[in-house]
């Protein structure tokens, strides 16, 4: 697998979790884990981290700038 692939796959695996965390939000699904709930802030900074690393991945792939 080359860089270019790599950074294709990852970038849609990220953009696939923040539309995920996206959805948690405006369905309000509740995460739970034994006894913890985790709060919907939670998702707004995944939303915001896996985007953007989504786009990056996705950025890079299309521009070349890979070191």
């Amino acid at each position: 697998m080359n860089r270019r692939s790599y950074c294709v796959i990852t970038g849609i695996i990220f953009i696939v979790i923040a539309l995920l965390h996206l959805l948690r939000i405006i369905y309000h699904w509740r995460v739970v884990i034994g006894p913890w709930a985790a709060p919907d802030w939670i998702s707004w900074i995944a939303l915001v981290v896996a985007g953007y690393l989504g786009y990056e991945g996705i950025r890079l792939a299309r521009r070349g700038l890979l070191l």
